[in-house]
């Protein structure tokens, strides 16, 4: 069964002098609820709490921004897309009424070098302890730890009034093709007891991925992490009115010859539960 994480909070301590790569991104559409093909503000955002601000990702770097919808309709936002912190947002766009799925992907392009300690804190921050024990295993646990990593994220809109449930369970179940994916087996806006999560690490069940939950709008931390479970599974206790973020990182080692020794994916899915939901 998925399980709360122990030591939850010296996890995060740890984080606070994890690198700048273990930062969460995230897609940021406002509103998460437009009206029919009304104006959609979107920024890319990173980090949490102070440490919060937006990206400063290069397009070059962007190589898929598009909305999917659930009865298979794909809408390429990559034109829209003009990534800059010092603009008001990063894109403007407009879709049709339904529920639809953003879905945003980077290269692999980033790197990030640590001294032994701070590269170890952050692989146990982010739970991502294979890595640890491949470094263990192989008498590198302290040495240099390097990574290139890449970037997925997707955010829930809603758009127009009268948006059918079944078509929006049918999104936040429904994988989209990235490597590692964040999927959800119930709608939070239905709120339920239970939230139930599933991640995927190339379409399979991943087991033993840390996943985060945090508020938006009060993000200095998450608000709970668990651990998936053998089949991929995790539940957190349904969270309320606001804005969400459900995190997820794993990494696989490179070979021997490679210029780093991991490569990194950051996955994210962002959604918004009203104050008013329907039950």
């Amino acid at each position: 069964m998925p399980h709360r994480v122990s030591s939850f909070a010296v996890a995060l301590a740890a984080l606070c002098c994890a690198p700048a790569a273990a930062h969460d991104f995230w897609v940021q559409p406002e509103p998460y609820r437009p009206e029919s093909q009304a104006a959609i503000a979107l920024t890319l955002q990173v980090g949490h709490g102070r440490d919060r601000q937006r990206s400063a990702i290069a397009l070059r770097r962007i190589q898929r921004f598009e909305a999917l919808a659930s009865d298979g309709r794909r809408v390429d936002l990559r034109p829209q897309l003009q990534p800059d912190p010092r603009a008001p947002v990063d894109a403007r766009f407009a879709v049709p009424a339904g529920a639809w799925m953003l879905v945003l992907e980077t290269d692999a392009g980033a790197q990030s070098r640590l001294p032994a300690p701070r590269f170890n804190d952050y692989l146990r921050a982010e739970g991502l302890t294979p890595a640890l024990e491949q470094r263990r295993l192989q008498g590198r646990d302290g040495a240099e730890g390097s990574e290139r990593y890449s970037r997925r994220s997707k955010a829930l809109l809603r758009v127009g009034a009268g948006v059918a449930p079944a078509e929006v369970a049918a999104l936040l179940a429904r994988p989209v093709g990235l490597p590692l994916e964040i999927l959800l087996d119930a709608d939070p806006h239905a709120r339920g007891a239970r939230l139930p999560v599933r991640v995927l690490w190339q379409g399979r069940p991943l087991p033993g991925a840390l996943v985060k939950l945090t508020r938006l709008e009060n993000d200095a931390e998450p608000l709970d992490a668990r651990r998936t479970d053998a089949g991929g599974r995790a539940e957190f206790a349904a969270p309320g009115a606001g804005t969400w973020l459900l995190n997820a990182i794993w990494t696989r080692p490179l070979p021997a010859d490679a210029e780093v020794d991991f490569e990194t994916t950051f996955s994210s899915l962002s959604f918004e539960i009203p104050v008013q939901a329907p039950r």
